[in-house]
């Protein structure tokens, strides 16, 4: 009997020991399982390019501070050249940032079709494109679009010109064929037109550009004193045609403009402005959104192929809600 309970007793003691040998850690870091926390990867920068048509052009210098103080917002960086209108200095340009190490360019052609070579050698580099406000020809090349709804802006234009002048009249185009945001403003406004009692009377290159239009409209009015109305590429062609018509005391024409400009909505506030009104863009929304867009190319997000942005007509009697002293 005694041995048996010698027996239990010594049992009992092993059972206490391995327990409490098992529990030696409890409620210690050895006890429960370790989760190293992973520390958070530091978000990818990126090298941008961007090269449009001119700097000259206010739109463009709105276009490229929307871009650069949305990108520089997350730590990337904005390498800006002008070409001055001159499609071979934007294709050296180009090479230049290819070499500079750029991920991806937002490119506005001087030419649109000319512009093929610094294409080729942007997808020969792994460079990722960014067509912005005017298409490239050579479209395959391209990884995305975003612009303005340029047919639908012409087409603005030239449903207020119907209902401004029924009856129809002479008018002239100024226009930029090497440009094909400004093809596509013009073409929308000759189809819209089409029809209507219109007759194209004269129609100039002027490469988008506020001298060459004050020049070409100068040629026009010597020839041409019955226009009823002057359909313009965008605003800075508009304001050299307006310079050009003031200047020849013209007092009865119609002036159409697209961008949407302060300078030109400025003249809108003018009394008697031979400025009807102009089909408005938002470059700074537009810099936003292509910033956005190229960001999530680069980091293999879904993205749209081609989007376009909202336009809307600004004339003298809606002015006041858009204001004169800046971009929309």
């Amino acid at each position: 009997m005694l041995k048996r309970s010698l027996l239990m007793l010594i049992t009992f003691i092993l059972i206490i020991v391995s327990c409490t040998g098992c529990k030696k850690h409890v409620g210690t870091s050895e006890d429960n399982a370790i989760i190293e926390e992973e520390e958070d990867e530091e978000a990818p920068v990126y090298t941008f390019g961007f090269s449009c048509i001119t700097m000259e052009n206010p739109y463009f210098i709105t276009l490229e501070q929307s871009l650069r103080d949305t990108l520089e917002a997350e730590g990337h960086t904005l390498i800006t050249n002008d070409p001055d209108l001159d499609v071979n200095q934007q294709i050296d340009q180009i090479d230049a940032m290819i070499a500079d190490g750029i991920d991806a360019i937002f490119l506005c052609p001087v030419d649109w079709n000319k512009i093929t070579p610094a294409l080729e050698n942007l997808r020969d580099a792994g460079v990722k494109i960014i067509n912005i406000d005017s298409e490239v020809k050579e479209f395959d090349y391209v990884d995305a679009y975003i612009g303005s709804d340029n047919v639908e802006a012409g087409r603005i234009c030239a449903k207020d010109l119907i209902e401004m002048c029924p009856d129809g009249g002479k008018i002239a185009l100024l226009e930029s064929p090497t440009q094909n945001s400004v093809n596509e403003r013009i073409t929308g406004f000759e189809e819209a037109i089409a029809g209507k009692g219109f007759e194209i009377a004269a129609r100039y290159d002027t490469k988008g550009d506020l001298k060459l239009a004050r020049e070409a409209m100068n040629e026009i009015l010597d020839e041409h004193t019955d226009l009823v109305a002057v359909m313009c590429g965008n605003d800075q062609i508009a304001l050299g045609a307006l310079v050009s018509a003031n200047t020849h005391s013209v007092s009865d024409m119609l002036i159409y403009g697209v961008d949407g400009s302060p300078d030109l909505k400025k003249e809108l506030k003018k009394e008697n402005t031979l400025i009807r009104g102009t089909c408005a863009q938002s470059p700074i929304n537009l810099g936003k959104n292509a910033a956005e867009l190229a960001i999530n190319i680069l980091q293999g997000n879904d993205y749209e192929k081609i989007s376009y942005e909202e336009v809307f007509f600004i004339t003298a009697e809606n002015v006041e809600m858009y204001g004169i002293d800046g971009w929309q």
